[in-house]
């Protein structure tokens, strides 16, 4: 039973990689607005920056994850 509910947390494919990073990229930059507005000035726009940096990161690793077949 309990492997029949890891396997609908489990990415079998690279297009599910690709949906997750875009969820996890929309997330970022709604976050990255939120910081913007809670810290005006550069302060704000250094953390809105890291958001999506944050997101690139865990992308590559998502799709690293994959094996490449040529």
């Amino acid at each position: 039973m309990f492997s029949r509910i890891t396997r609908l947390f489990t990415i079998k494919t690279k297009f599910e990689a690709y949906l997750i990073i875009y969820g996890l990229a929309v997330g970022a930059t709604e976050r990255g607005v939120h910081y913007m507005k809670l810290y005006p000035g550069t302060l704000g726009l250094v953390f809105f920056a890291l958001c999506p940096i944050a997101v690139f990161m865990a992308g590559g690793r998502i799709l690293d994850s994959f094996d490449v077949v040529e």
